[in-house]
């Protein structure tokens, strides 16, 4: 959990450049990139540039880097116009998470239910 960029990780991947994606923000510290798999019509994933395995790491070892990646959602939203979006940090397989990069799912443009299947 050093934060340093991981050669078997997709998201350092794509936050070093070295795999596409489409951005729409990118900061000194994070990247903002549309989710392949869109389950709003707004779907971007956030992402620190450094390394942590998931949302409960990162906020242990980097509390600054934490506030950069909740910064990003809300810029996201609001390039996005979204006057209501969910932020979401899948932690572990059985919440749903598939890429172990601490990422934030900022979803809208659509009613999100409460609670979320």
């Amino acid at each position: 959990m050093s934060g340093e960029p991981q050669d078997d990780c997709l998201f350092c991947k794509i936050a070093e450049g070295h795999v596409p994606a489409t951005i729409v923000r990118e900061t000194e510290t994070t990247v903002a990139f549309r989710d392949i798999n869109p389950q709003a019509p707004t779907h971007v994933l956030v992402i620190p540039k450094a390394h942590y395995p998931n949302a409960a790491a990162l906020a242990a070892a980097d509390p600054a880097l934490t506030a950069d990646v909740l910064r990003e959602a809300q810029a996201v939203a609001d390039e996005d116009k979204l006057e209501s979006y969910r932020i979401v940090f899948n932690t572990g397989a059985g919440a749903g998470q598939t890429v172990w990069h601490a990422h934030a799912h900022i979803l809208g443009g659509r009613g999100l239910q409460w609670p979320p299947g």
